[in-house]
């Protein structure tokens, strides 16, 4: 990410719909659901979590809005007053599958806009899902405070009302589905183990959970443990995985590590197959090459 910005996470509603549980600390495929905010922000300078302190995946600031309860806009202006950065991406804490795609592109479409708000698939444009300038929003959120005695209860629409703003058709289509009710926890749930999803989602649940921060070629991993599964015998297509990922880490750690240990040990299985091969057939009495 090349262009400076600062992210504000609010995280401090009463999740009246949910019952009133945590809900940043929901989990959504095994990772508490302000973690997979905060994943897809990590390229911001610095990150301010409005709510609750609580155990984070990352390292963050933490404010808290006045009064607390007070509504978004008493959020924001809570959140930007950690701030520097002349961007600020703000987000809320319920959003399961927002990417780091759709945060670039937020960036990137500003211009000379005072900001981009994402749109939804159904058209409806999502201002917690967005990116504004910094000092326009400070300038409104003040005069906001100043006309209505304060920011506390204000829909964000009143803000936003002032803002010369763009919009933006996300790149990845459920980057602004939210979870307000248990039905959208179960259907966020549910897609995320959907067969085109499940691989993608548990690598990275199992990284997040590890600490690891590394690209990972599952396709590479899969054929691996197909080979030694079918060369050598079933259980050691997770021994010989767990061996690559071993023997990577002490190499250095990094993709290309995981790339070459792969390699290898997929070398030696098909060896391994081979040779079962030739002692069938000489077992047969047939030739093999």
């Amino acid at each position: 990410m090349t262009t400076p910005y600062d992210a504000i996470v609010l995280a401090g509603g009463a999740a009246r719909r949910l019952g009133g549980v945590d809900k940043p600390g929901v989990r959504v495929g095994g990772r508490a659901l302000i973690d997979r905010v905060l994943a897809a922000c990590a390229g911001a300078g610095e990150t301010v979590v409005v709510g609750g302190r609580r155990a984070t995946s990352r390292p963050v600031s933490w404010a808290r809005e006045n009064p607390p309860g007070g509504g978004p806009l008493a959020a924001l202006d809570a959140g930007l007053r950690r701030t520097s950065a002349p961007l600020v991406l703000v987000l809320s804490a319920d959003l399961p599958f927002l990417g780091e795609p759709t945060v670039e592109a937020l960036l990137s479409e500003v211009g000379e806009r005072e900001g981009v708000l994402c749109v939804d698939r159904d058209g409806r444009v999502q201002p917690l899902v967005a990116v504004y300038r910094a000092e326009p929003l400070r300038r409104e959120l003040a005069l906001l405070a100043a006309e209505h005695g304060g920011l506390g209860g204000l829909p964000v629409r009143l803000l936003t009302a002032e803002l010369d703003l763009g919009r933006l058709d996300a790149p990845e289509p459920l980057a602004s589905f939210d979870c307000d009710t248990w039905e959208d926890i179960a259907a966020a749930r549910a897609r995320i183990r959907e067969h085109g999803n499940v691989l993608d989602e548990w690598i990275t649940a199992v990284k997040n959970e590890l600490g690891i921060d590394l690209d990972v070629d599952t396709g590479v991993l899969l054929d691996l443990a197909r080979d030694a599964a079918h060369g050598v015998a079933r259980p050691a297509a997770p021994l010989t995985t767990f061996l690559v990922g071993y023997a990577a880490a002490k190499a250095g750690g990094e993709g290309t590590d995981v790339a070459e240990a792969a390699r290898k040990a997929a070398a030696l299985a098909d060896h391994w197959a081979a040779e079962a091969v030739a002692d069938a057939a000489a077992e047969k009495g047939e030739s093999t090459p």
